[in-house]
């Protein structure tokens, strides 16, 4: 990467924001993982951009379900989104399930959009790998931000990064319409950027081993934990991010509707809030 391939956003938010604008053209449509994080929804939505879902497979560490990716995919079809580390499954991918995600979307010839928030927080047995390796087979736009690596998530401070090598996004001009999105929208506060060189350099590795030890830990206790519950069952244990996605089964719990009515009981009798996700998986 160079410096021209990097555009800086007031946090991941802004960035998710920029690229559904720029990708939200008539008629078009993009591919979201499900489960994932809402806020694409609800941003492809207010652009009217379409969406379509392909599925995370549990069984399969929350890989992405290529063949769903193909049946879903047309020519209106303008890219394809990886969180990875996920939010909201916690898992991470191998190298190789990176690249047939690559070589899919380039035979479908669309772009991958690639959520990595969380990159570095894998604390499993797979190591994080960067989406944008594989930029010579697809081109890769990468989304990112200082807020979870070093836990400074009210500092606002993130970034698009374009991986593309073939130069196929200065061929069909999304990396000028990036740069004309990024000329009209504020840019992240001065004093922040000042700081960002000394954040980078100064932050001993000690740091990061102290948060991925802690997210190991409570992953190991809220896996183990689960296990225990009746009619709860977590069918991944989490490697990386810092979620854990569990399936809740409604025929061992009496009087419960569905998963959203187990949430708000559970908030409004032991105070512990969990999030409901609009997913059903056999």
């Amino acid at each position: 990467l160079s410096p021209d391939d990097i555009y800086l956003t007031s946090g991941c938010v802004q960035a998710i924001e920029i690229m559904i604008s720029v990708l939200a053209q008539p008629g078009a449509n993009i591919l979201l993982p499900r489960p994932g994080f809402p806020m694409y929804e609800s941003r492809t939505t207010f652009s009217e951009l379409e969406v379509r879902y392909f599925d995370l497979v549990p069984e399969r560490g929350w890989e992405a379900d290529l063949e769903s990716v193909k049946a879903i995919a047309d020519e209106n079809t303008v890219a394809m989104l990886i969180i990875n580390p996920s939010n909201p499954c916690g898992s991470v991918y191998s190298h190789d399930h990176l690249a047939q995600i690559a070589e899919t979307a380039g035979e479908l010839g669309i772009l991958i959009i690639a959520d990595e928030v969380y990159d570095h927080l894998a604390f499993g047995s797979k190591p994080f790998i960067p989406m944008g390796v594989f930029g010579k087979t697809v081109p890769v736009i990468t989304l990112g931000a200082i807020s979870k690596r070093w836990l400074v998530p009210g500092w606002r401070l993130g970034w698009i990064a374009t991986c593309d090598p073939n130069g196929i996004l200065k061929e069909t001009k999304i990396d000028q319409s990036i740069q004309n999105y990024i000329n009209i929208t504020s840019d992240p506060a001065t004093f922040i950027q000042g700081a960002v060189p000394q954040i980078i350099a100064n932050t001993k590795e000690e740091y990061f081993n102290k948060i991925l030890d802690l997210l190991r830990n409570s992953a190991d206790l809220c896996y183990g934990k689960i296990k225990d519950i009746r009619g709860i069952t977590c069918p991944h244990k989490p490697e990386g991010s810092m979620f854990v996605m569990a399936k809740l089964d409604l025929s061992f719990l009496d009087g419960f509707s569905d998963d959203i009515d187990f949430c708000c009981r559970l908030a409004k009798e032991e105070s512990v809030i969990v999030l409901p996700e609009v997913l059903h998986w056999e």
